[in-house]
């Protein structure tokens, strides 16, 4: 059964009238065709819409009903219009997106919500995985962008350096090796070292910071490593915007190492050339380097 959708527009500015005339009038029909719409409609349906024996135009319970769910569809309508409007702009209909968990999230929810404001057609998906896991699910899933802390490059790959994350080697203190001052390798493998777990499937890639002792723990996040620094479990490298609380109230110290215990990466947004960034992908790299770098200064500040 093919149904005139337009029909339910004219149902609608009919009980908005509230008769033919003034319907006909508004639609810039004549009074016939509006009236034999309706009847082909109610044909259609097998449904009496009208109560024909009332002065006013109105809607049996029925029509009520029938009236709503064409409103609704109507309205379906409207947004696909408004859809292939912004599409034939430019905008992409997904904008896939997979972050290192060592990033700060701040700046790229900020940046998103940007995104967000300009109202666009665009989906978005955000994925985290760590280390090797963000450019696996980069080339699995055809991404994007990825936000990653290293990356095997490739001449295909498009990269713009963020800002620069500082880490800190740290520990509860309630650690031993909180109190030790200048420590060496050797001491620093007597004790357990918490570390981030690749997430790729091979689990090729490793923390280049790892110091390679035999008592290591692997977490999923640095959620968990952080609750796992805290109890004591173990010292490790922690972002320093993550621990910033944990550091100035003396929970978390940093450790005296011999060999340093700060060092900084310069993280990169990386598309491919194999999958031109449309118009929400370019949005959101200028908004994502205007996020860090503010992230940055205030951060500074």
């Amino acid at each position: 059964m093919k149904i005139d959708v337009e029909a339910f527009r004219v149902l609608s500015i009919l009980v908005e009238e509230g008769s033919f005339s003034k319907a006909a009038e508004r639609l810039h029909k004549a009074q016939s065709a509006v009236s034999y719409q309706v009847k082909k409609l109610e044909q259609h349906l097998g449904v009496k819409l009208f109560c024909r024996d009332q002065y006013r135009a109105e809607l049996t319970p029925e029509g009520k009903v029938i009236l709503a769910e064409g409103k609704r569809l109507l309205q379906y309508l409207g947004n696909i219009e408004h859809l292939a409007s912004r599409f034939s702009e430019g905008w992409e209909p997904k904008l896939e997106l997979v972050v290192d968990g060592s990033l700060p999230m701040e700046p790229i929810m900020r940046a998103l919500k940007r995104v967000s404001e300009h109202k666009i057609p665009t989906k978005i998906q955000l994925n985290m995985e760590f280390l090797g896991g963000v450019q696996h699910r980069f080339e699995r899933d055809n991404a994007d962008l990825m936000l990653v802390k290293d990356y095997r490059t490739g001449p295909n790959y498009r990269p713009q350096p963020l800002p620069d994350i500082n880490s800190i080697l740290v520990v509860s203190r309630e650690h031993p090796l909180a109190s030790a001052r200048e420590l060496s390798l050797f001491e620093l493998l007597q004790h357990v070292e918490l570390t981030i777990e690749d997430s790729s499937p091979g689990k090729i890639h490793s923390d280049e910071l790892q110091f390679g002792g035999d008592k290591v723990f692997y977490l999923s996040g640095f959620i968990m490593k952080k609750n796992a620094l805290l109890m004591g479990l173990g010292f490790g490298w922690m972002p320093d915007f993550l621990i910033k609380e944990e550091l100035a109230s003396g929970e978390l110290q940093e450790l005296d190492f011999l060999g340093g215990s700060r060092y900084s990466f310069t993280p990169q947004l990386v598309s491919t050339m194999e999958r031109p960034l449309g118009r929400a992908g370019r949005l959101f790299t200028c908004l994502i380097l205007e996020e860090f770098n503010l992230y940055q200064e205030a951060a500074k500040g």
